[in-house]
């Protein structure tokens, strides 16, 4: 194992008071989000809206690091350098999304396993030579009559732990994303359970695969109430409960961890961050963002494919960054979503 590399891929990453932006939306993925702002999806589409946000004036003051598709890390910029090489002039490392999407798992309807292992290590030492220097890989548990089931967090976590030992090995930095999904009508409750059950069982793995804990960082779900639950929870009840999770499950060596905002509108999950950290003076480990949909949605919605909203788009991001980078910092004030208002 590369530690070294690793230990200087993390102080990158975790420098300063900065999120991940997760920039690694599948095809079909990107392809809804498209339609909903009347955008057809193709490769010159997808680079545009890319480039757009990587090439953001001062973005790198918020974001260290951007996880990218496969097809992403492997385009040119319109002025003829790579994406890692746009990146880096703004002081971002590349990643990489390196799993392939989720399957049924068999005997258990309505979970799934994350395919991707079968020549992962090659595939990582090419993602090397194209500039990545961190990855993520995403296991998906879903809250149910019996569900997450053992097998479930079982199989997930032992897919993780091999990728993890996979990247480690190739000198990536891993980033572990069990994923607790917000679909449902669970209670906060539920969702503590479920989460806890399931970083426990990929610790475990974690540590049967060897994996450095030192040399990885970690992207949870926060602990929330279901989409469809007739729950309400404060952003307080939501900080206390996701705290109380980690600190049962996630071991001290681990120097990071990076909320994914899930179903979360983009104010929810930054005034949830902040009261994560207001809570979390003396916690062991970062507590920031890797926000996919909560910092983006705003930035496709205003940019639309449109040459003419390039720059009103950037201030967006710009500004939506630099609010999760003060949540970071328990420093967040929702008053100042006014101002992000004003200037869209």
């Amino acid at each position: 194992m590369q530690t070294r590399t690793l230990e200087q891929t993390l102080e990158r990453l975790l420098s300063g008071s900065r999120g991940i932006l997760a920039a690694d939306e599948s095809q079909r993925t990107i392809e809804k989000r498209f339609r909903a702002v009347q955008l057809a999806s193709t490769e010159e589409t997808r680079r545009e809206y890319r480039e757009m946000l990587f090439s953001t004036p001062g973005l790198g003051e918020y974001i260290s690091g951007v996880i990218l598709f496969e097809e992403t890390l492997l385009q040119n910029a319109s002025s003829g350098k790579s994406m890692p090489q746009l990146l880096e002039e703004q002081g971002m490392l590349p990643g990489i999304k390196v799993d392939k999407g989720t399957s049924d798992l068999p005997g258990f309807p309505g979970e799934t396993f994350t395919q991707g292992l079968d020549g992962l290590r090659e595939r990582l030492i090419s993602y090397h030579e194209a500039g990545a220097r961190f990855a993520k890989w995403r296991g998906v548990l879903r809250i149910g009559p019996g569900q997450p089931s053992d097998t479930a967090i079982v199989e997930n976590a032992r897919s993780l732990a091999l990728y993890a030992a996979l990247c480690q090995e190739q000198g990536i930095v891993p980033i572990v994303e069990p994923e607790v999904l917000m679909e449902g009508a669970h209670d906060l409750q539920a969702c503590t359970q479920a989460t806890e059950r399931t970083l426990l069982g990929v610790f475990h793995a974690l540590h049967q695969q060897r994996v450095s804990l030192e040399c990885m960082l970690l992207k949870p779900n926060m602990v929330v109430p279901g989409l469809e639950s007739r729950e309400q929870a404060s952003a307080v009840q939501v900080a206390e409960a996701t705290l109380r999770v980690l600190r049962h499950s996630v071991p001290s060596a681990v120097p990071g961890i990076f909320f994914l905002s899930g179903g979360q509108g983009a104010e929810e999950a930054t005034e949830r961050l902040n009261a994560i950290n207001e809570l979390a003076r003396h916690a062991p480990w970062v507590l920031s963002s890797s926000f996919s949909r909560a910092l983006q949605s705003p930035v496709l919605t205003h940019w639309a494919g449109r040459p003419e909203n390039r720059e009103e788009a950037q201030q967006i991001l710009l500004a939506r960054a630099r609010l999760n980078s003060l949540a970071r910092l328990g420093q967040y004030d929702p008053a100042q979503e006014q101002n992000l208002q004003n200037s869209a």
